[in-house]
């Protein structure tokens, strides 16, 4: 094991000292400082393999033999966020279309092969990526790879499956104005990026999906999944040198390509005064509301101690100081909670809850004053401590399984963070300071211009909160 300079010069000193141990009488058991925490390694030494094609295809393997379960999949380093703004929802239609057949199998005759081995499949998009997942029995692995490599290599983009899947896209939009909870979301990150992709919905805007096809998601296609911008996973009952075989042998002929860069991010707008946007919805009794600004990416250097300053705010659940002052104290909600949306690039901070119609300008002030005063009064040593206790323990909860890891493997590749990222985080953890906390919440917080969007009605809503800031409303 490899001691840390601090471990090393303390065996170092206590070698010393022995020559001296009659000069000093040995300290009670319960004087001696706690021996340094040695955190378990995420990964069992031995288990991760990698390497990397001459296409430049990166390749992570996790022996686990524990279950005679694979999972294994392809990811590509780009995703929603490259979407051109005018075809927002590109790369969610393009995932779904690649989930409707490929290679020689049409979209029937695709699903179900995957059913005949009882598999679990999926093609998805996020912010940062795109994947194809399969899982399923080690004894089907041959099928599992061969159906994998299909999709990722021989999509079949269809016609008639591309334009039921914009015609299935077009409507779950279209039912998102029936719900309060998108729509607040919705315009939310509209009017905090109104020229960036991060401004629109992964799924896209009406105008826009409207306009996409089976060339559109082929093109989408034929950009990101280039090997050079690709990542191959599997994690389970596989042994390492014979999937780095098989990988070479089904992927090595992928051209390598290069795939485009990522569209620079506007800054989000940040004005100096708070913005307040009601969507005016007159049947509703409750409002949900949104407010906040521009957050962290996930390699902020300030990351550790930003995520505990806002567990202690609003991410910690009950405990939190929002749930106790508008919840528990206040009692004008069931929920109220906090979060950093952390992407490649700097997405939202944002605090989210719902009330009753007349309480809602209450609710903000609330809000906004436990904002106020987590910048003026700072996390205490016992907040921390808590908060860092309830971290630890759900990152170790987060990686029971083996496909957990692997997944968490490959964001960490393609956020462009450490590999070794998993390993340290509890020690990252554990060094964030009161000083650190403090830190986070007078630079990450900034009340005083938060964008604010509330869904209800707008006659009821305008006049109580115009002393907020400029008030605009808007049909859903």
């Amino acid at each position: 094991m490899k001691l840390s300079r601090r471990a090393s010069f303390g065996l170092v000193l206590a070698a010393a000292l022995v020559g001296g141990c009659a000069l000093f009488a040995p300290k009670p058991a319960w004087l001696l400082p706690p021996p340094p925490i040695q955190d378990a390694p995420v990964v069992e030494a031995g288990k991760l393999h990698r390497t990397t094609l001459e296409n430049g295809l990166h390749v992570i393997v996790l022996e686990d033999f524990r279950l005679p379960r694979v999972a294994l999949g392809v990811a590509v380093r780009r995703g929603a966020a490259s979407d051109p703004i005018e075809q927002a929802g590109l790369a969610t239609y393009t995932a779904e279309i690649m989930q409707r057949g490929a290679g020689d199998r049409d979209a029937f005759a695709f699903a179900e092969a995957v059913d005949d081995i009882g598999a679990s499949f999926d093609v998805s998009a996020d912010w940062d990526a795109m994947s194809v997942t399969f899982s399923g029995l080690s004894r089907d692995f041959d099928r599992l790879f061969s159906l994998l490599r299909d999709v990722t290599l021989r999509p079949r983009f269809d016609k008639a499956e591309a334009d039921r899947a914009r015609k299935e896209q077009l409507a779950t939009i279209e039912s998102q104005k029936d719900d309060p909870a998108a729509l607040v979301r919705i315009r939310f990150a509209k009017l905090l990026y109104p020229e960036h992709r991060f401004g629109r919905p992964l799924i896209g805007t009406r105008e826009a999906v409207a306009g996409l096809d089976a060339a559109a998601a082929r093109g989408c296609y034929e950009r990101n999944f280039v090997a050079s911008n690709a990542i191959l996973f599997v994690a389970g009952d596989v042994r390492a040198a014979d999937f780095f075989s098989r990988a070479r042998e089904a992927f090595g002929g992928w051209p390598a390509g290069e795939a485009p860069p990522v569209p620079p991010l506007p800054p989000a707008t940040t004005p100096a005064e708070r913005r307040i946007v009601i969507i005016d919805r007159p049947d509703l009794g409750q409002a949900q509301i949104v407010l906040g600004h521009e957050g962290i990416a996930r390699s902020t250097p300030t990351r550790f101690s930003d995520s505990l300053m806002n567990n202690i705010l609003g991410g910690g659940g009950f405990s939190s100081r929002l749930m106790e002052s508008v919840r528990a104290e206040a009692g004008l909600t069931y929920s109220v909670g906090s979060g950093f949306s952390a992407r490649r690039a700097p997405g939202p901070f944002s605090v989210s809850t719902f009330t009753r119609v007349p309480e809602s300008r209450r609710v903000i002030d609330l809000v906004l004053k436990e904002l106020d005063r987590i910048k003026q009064d700072p996390p205490s040593a016992s907040e921390l401590r808590d908060a860092k206790s309830e971290t630890a323990g759900g990152f170790a909860l987060g990686f029971e399984t083996s496909e957990a890891i692997v997944a968490a493997l490959v964001s960490l590749d393609v956020q462009g963070l450490p590999e070794n990222a998993l390993d340290t985080y509890r020690a990252n953890i554990r060094a964030v300071t009161t000083a650190d906390a403090a830190a986070s919440a007078r630079d990450r917080l900034h009340p005083e211009r938060a964008g604010i969007v509330i869904v209800g009605p707008a006659a009821t809503l305008a006049p109580v909160l115009e002393s907020l800031g400029p008030v605009s409303v808007e049909k859903p």
